[in-house]
């Protein structure tokens, strides 16, 4: 099988798949309608994602392009590229060719220049005169641009993606070209929610989003199976098997696509989506015009000249839920029954029909663990008895959490590194980033910048040329190339270390913790910082979660985290010493802070000796490796043995008492400490 002179695999077909309607609903949507924007599948490993958005292209039918074209372009088109007449010829009737829809795959680790397009250097070095090489965004035009693991896409591709998908048409100025396409494509992507979120731009952007589960039933399971190893084994058979139902879908989709432009939605109908959006509090319109766009389609797919209430509805939960999410640790505000609810309240012309159900009471808790809610106001935590046998356990929910400024904490050189986040400004060690300079090759030159290689060789061409009789318009000699230096943001590493033991329970100091903890989580989030959790209590420590890109997993573990036990300090300090030491090891770029929450009162030590010295002993163990560190000392009472500023003065690190100060306040210390700290890196010990 071949797609513009590729080899291609065979795919396994849409029709194919066991269960995951919604999945397979949402592209089929989008083939016919690619004016939906696109559909996001969130989902765990091994739910068929990837193999569900690569089979739609084969559902698509062929398209009438401009022959040798790389932008795609429609013969009949208005709207063409500039390369146009490059490619047929100044005033040339472009000459048409039946194509395959294309699917592409934009890499997580794509550079600018593969996405967006760049200098043609062979023909600049040839013909000394400059011309656009199309990127990925030429490529996916008509098309289908697929992104695996959309959450983990560097910032700086998201924001030339969204520009891009808005307006359909990819504008390049750079590197001395001045060039536009049209971009048109349906938009694709999948990603594990385990492996952190999306920024609320770009999941706004997605037209539609599914949520797709492993198949629970045993007889799917079982039919599944069984398709997957027949198309392995023989994949021409299996085809050939599916063609049938493969056709019949491709000729559905043809004639919805048809019946797509006749099809009526009335005003009623348009007075129900506003009314389903007001009822969701939905920011914007885009949520609006994404269930018009999707009812009328969904009516088209299902046969109907008419948008009926059951289109509006299906197109709400599509459109949604990935909408309704109000901040970053909350779940999605959205429940199939409320949206019920609203469709059969609503009469005609837009109005209700009777008095709203009572409002529900705002929900002030969080979870607390699948199917629990927390109590509202729980009068001390759910209790049971402590491991040491004295303190019971409580489960505390989260104070106030206040509010986290923007963190710009820069590394105070300019050593190159390489890494993804929106935190530390860093020049990239790799091809990604931002083009914002450039320097000598060296021996061995990568990601040359060419408009700089042109401009250094510029003024030696007339003696070169009485020189030598080559033959070239331009000679390039090894003395004048230059490399891109490339810009980029990178994220840090917050390891929290907190004290869960029966001390930090007293007075509610533990509801306090986790309201401070919960505000630098969330500037981790809007930073895209790793984070990990360790607690410790009773007789030792435990780590909660490893190193993560999703900040809400350590929301999840740090809401339902017990107080209660005895305090061996000493054996979270040396977790936390071993884990970073870990991650260190694995990437010597890391940017790492550790932010202790205890009030020092050290109990235990592991194999004797005194808990406090051996605290003391850790925490200087940490400070030898150059490790940033602050400690929110949660120590109260009028009786203050001040072991948790000791502590801090081992680390080095900054020390900050949590009654005197906000949440807010704990952010800007953590800031701060990043700005003092990062000088002096990690590398001895």
């Amino acid at each position: 099988m071949k797609d513009d002179g590729r080899i291609q695999p065979p795919q396994f077909p849409l029709t194919a798949l066991v269960g995951q309607e919604k999945m397979k609903l949402g592209l089929l949507l989008n083939a016919i309608n690619p004016r939906i924007g696109g559909v996001l599948i969130r989902g765990g490993k091994g739910t068929a994602k990837s193999t569900a958005a690569r089979g739609l292209a084969d559902l698509l039918p062929e398209i009438d392009a401009v022959a040798g074209c790389s932008f795609a372009c429609a013969p009949s088109a208005n709207l063409l590229c500039d390369g146009r007449e490059l490619l047929c010829g100044s005033g040339n009737p472009p000459c048409a060719e039946r194509r395959r829809v294309r699917v592409v795959d934009l890499p997580i680790g794509a550079t600018e220049d593969r996405l967006l397009g760049s200098l043609d250097v062979e023909h600049a070095i040839r013909e000394g005169r400059r011309r656009f090489e199309p990127g990925l965004l030429a490529r996916a035009d008509r098309g289908i641009l697929y992104v695996d693991e959309v959450n983990l896409l560097g910032d700086h591709l998201v924001d030339v993606l969204l520009d891009v998908a808005t307006s359909g048409v990819n504008r390049v100025e750079r590197e001395g070209v001045s060039f536009a396409h049209p971009a048109r494509f349906i938009l694709v992507g999948t990603m594990n929610p385990e492996e952190g979120d999306l920024r609320p731009q770009l999941l706004d952007r997605f037209g539609l989003a599914v949520e797709v589960e492993s198949l629970r039933d045993p007889a799917q399971r079982i039919e599944a199976v069984r398709r997957r190893i027949a198309f392995e084994a023989d994949p021409e058979a299996f085809l050939e098997a599916w063609r049938a139902a493969q056709d019949a879908e491709r000729a559905r989709i043809e004639q919805a696509r048809k019946r797509l432009p006749e099809v009526c939605l009335d005003d009623r109908m348009l007075g129900l989506i506003a009314a389903i959006c007001a009822e969701f509090e939905v920011d914007g319109l885009r949520a609006d015009l994404v269930i018009y766009k999707t009812a009328q389609t969904l009516a088209a797919y299902r046969g109907y000249g008419r948008v009926g209430e059951q289109e509006v509805r299906d197109a709400a939960a599509l459109a949604l839920p990935h909408r309704c999410r109000r901040g970053p640790f909350e779940k999605p505000d959205f429940d199939d029954r409320r949206l019920d609810e609203v469709v059969s309240r609503q009469g005609p012309g837009g109005e209700k029909k009777g008095p709203a159900p009572p409002e529900r009471p705002p929900d002030t808790g969080g979870e607390d663990g699948p199917g629990r809610k927390e109590d509202s106001n729980p009068p001390s935590g759910s209790e049971r008895e402590g491991n040491d046998g004295h303190a019971p356990e409580q489960v505390v929910p989260p104070g106030p959490t206040g509010w986290a400024p923007p963190l710009a904490s820069d590394p105070p050189d300019r050593r190159p590194r390489k890494g993804e986040g929106r935190r530390s400004r860093v020049v990239s060690q790799d091809h990604r980033g931002h083009y914002v300079g450039s320097g000598p090759a060296g021996q061995r030159p990568r990601d040359v910048a060419f408009d700089a290689t042109l401009r250094a060789a510029a003024p030696f061409q007339k003696a070169r040329q009485r020189e030598g009789a080559s033959g070239l318009a331009l000679q390039v000699r090894p003395e004048d190339l230059q490399v891109k230096v490339r810009e980029t943001r990178a994220g840090n590493l917050i390891l929290f270390l907190v004290d869960a033991s029966g001390s930090m329970g007293a007075r509610q100091r533990m509801s306090a913790v986790k309201g401070a903890v919960l505000a630098l989580l969330l500037d981790a989030y809007q930073r895209r910082d790793r984070v990990g959790l360790i607690a410790f209590r009773g007789s030792d420590a435990s780590l909660l979660l490893p190193p993560t890109n999703s900040v809400e997993m350590a929301e999840r573990h740090l809401r339902v985290l017990p107080t209660g036990g005895r305090t061996p300090l000493t054996s979270g300090l040396q977790m936390a010493h071993e884990a970073l030491a870990r991650e260190i090891n694995r990437d010597r770029d890391l940017l790492p802070l550790l932010v202790l929450v205890s009030d020092g009162r050290a109990n235990v030590a592991p194999e004797g000796g005194d808990p406090v010295e051996t605290a003391l002993a850790a925490a200087r163990a940490i400070r030898s490796r150059g490790i940033p560190a602050v400690v929110v000392d949660a120590e109260e009472g009028h009786l203050r043995l001040g072991l948790a500023r000791e502590i801090s003065n081992a680390l080095g690190g900054r020390y900050i008492r949590l009654k005197e100060v906000a949440a807010e306040r704990v952010s800007q210390a953590v800031r701060q400490s990043f700005l003092d700290d990062q000088g002096s890196r990690y590398r001895g010990g």
